[in-house]
C-alpha cells in the first residue's frame, strides 16, 4: 500500500472527491504515535484528521502489526461514538483498501493528558469520568455481546499487546514466567465484553472548555475488560515512579478517583493489581519502554512490580502507589 504523506495527501483527498481542488487547506503531521501516519487536515469548514495504519510500527525493536486496525478502528468510533458522543470523535471516511480514517478534530485547546500529568497538572476530573466511560462501555459490551462478534478479533490483540506487554516480559523472567501466563490465559479465555485496548493517558485529551476525549481505537475487540483498567493504571504506576515527593499523593488520588469512578458502576476484576503490575513492568522491559524514567526509578519499579506479580491474586491496586514502593 502507498504511504501518504503532507505532500500526496491533498491529491489523495481530491481523488477520494472529499476535497475540491480550488479548496484552501491546510495539512499538519501530528506527532505522539508509533503506529500510524497522522495528519491534520483543515479547510475553511472542517477540521479533521487522518490516520494510515502503518503495517510497521516505529519502535526500535522490529514490530510489524496487520494494518486492518484501520478498519476496528472505524468501527469502534461509530459505535463508542454512538454510546458516549460527548468522548468520542465522529467519524467522517474509511478507505478499507488504503486503510486510511478521517475524524473530526477535537477542539484544539486539548491537550494531551499524558503531557499534563508529566508536566505537574493533575486534572482529577479527567480520571473520574475516564472511569465513569469505561465502566459504561465495559456495561454495554456485556449487554449487547451477541451484537458485536464482528469485534472478535484475536489477531491484533496478540501483535499489538499480549506479545510486546506479555509474552515478550516473559521471556526476560523465567521466575515469574508462570505467573504471567496465568495473565495471558485469563486475558484469552473469559472474553466477556468489548474492550478498548489502548486506554492510555497519551490517548486521552482534555479540552480547557471541559471536555475529555478518548482516542486511539485500533486494538478494540471482544476480551477482558481487566486490560482497560491495567493499561490506563499501568501507565500511572509509571509515573508515580518518577513523581518527586510532593507529586506523589496527587497522582494516587488521581488513580483512586479512577478506581472509584469505574467501581460505582462495575466491579473490580480480582486480578487488577496484577496485570496493572505487569503492564508497568512493560513500560521498561517490554518492545516499546516509556522515555521518561531515569535507570534507578527503572530499577525500583522493576524490582517492586516483580514482587507483586510473585504475589497471589487479589491484592489492592491502590497499593501500588504507596510510597514506600519507591
Amino acid at each position: 500500500m502507498k504511504l501518504l504523506d503532507e505532500n500526496t495527501v491533498v491529491d489523495y483527498l481530491i481523488n477520494q472527491k472529499l476535497l475540491d481542488a480550488s479548496e484552501q487547506v491546510t495539512v499538519e503531521q501530528l506527532t505522539g504515535g508509533v503506529s500510524n501516519t497522522v495528519l491534520a487536515i483543515k479547510t475553511k469548514d472542517s477540521d479533521l484528521v487522518l490516520k494510515q495504519a502503518l503495517p510497521v510500527l516505529k519502535v526500535a525493536q522490529h514490530w510489524e502489526a496487520d494494518p486492518r486496525r484501520a478498519i476496528v478502528e472505524a468501527n469502534a468510533i461509530g459505535l463508542y461514538h454512538s454510546i458516549t458522543p460527548s468522548h468520542v470523535p465522529r467519524l467522517a471516511f474509511l478507505d478499507a483498501e488504503a486503510f486510511v480514517l478521517i475524524m473530526q478534530r477535537v477542539p484544539r485547546d486539548s491537550s494531551v493528558w499524558k503531557t499534563n500529568l508529566l508536566s505537574g497538572k493533575f486534572q482529577f476530573n479527567v480520571a473520574e469520568v475516564l472511569g465513569h466511560t469505561l465502566a459504561q462501555w465495559h456495561l454495554y459490551g456485556e449487554s449487547n455481546f451477541s451484537q458485536l462478534q464482528h469485534f472478535r478479533e484475536d489477531e491484533l490483540f496478540e501483535q499489538l499487546r499480549v506479545d510486546p506487554f506479555y509474552r515478550f516480559v516473559a521471556i526476560k523472567n523465567p521466575k515469574i514466567q508462570s505467573d504471567i501466563q496465568l495473565l495471558i490465559d485469563e486475558l484469552e479465555q473469559q472474553r466477556i465484553t468489548l474492550v478498548h485496548g489502548d486506554f492510555s493517558p497519551k490517548n486521552i485529551m482534555a479540552s480547557n472548555s471541559g471536555p475529555v476525549y478518548i482516542l486511539d481505537y485500533e486494538v478494540t475487540h471482544l476480551g477482558n475488560p481487566v486490560f482497560d483498567l491495567a493499561f490506563l493504571l499501568g501507565h500511572l504506576v509509571c509515573k508515580f515512579f518518577r513523581a518527586p515527593k510532593d507529586q506523589e499523593k496527587d497522582i494516587a488520588e488521581m488513580a483512586s478517583s479512577f478506581i472509584t469512578s469505574y467501581k460505582s458502576k462495575r466491579d473490580l476484576p480480582l486480578s487488577l493489581a496484577h496485570h496493572t503490575a505487569l503492564i508497568a513492568l512493560a513500560r521498561v522491559e517490554g518492545k516499546s519502554p516509556v522515555d521518561y524514567l531515569g535507570l534507578s526509578q527503572q530499577n525500583k519499579l522493576q524490582i517492586f512490580t516483580k514482587e507483586v506479580l510473585s504475589n497471589p491474586i487479589g491484592l489492592d491496586t491502590l497499593t501500588l502507589f504507596d510510597s514506600d514502593a519507591k
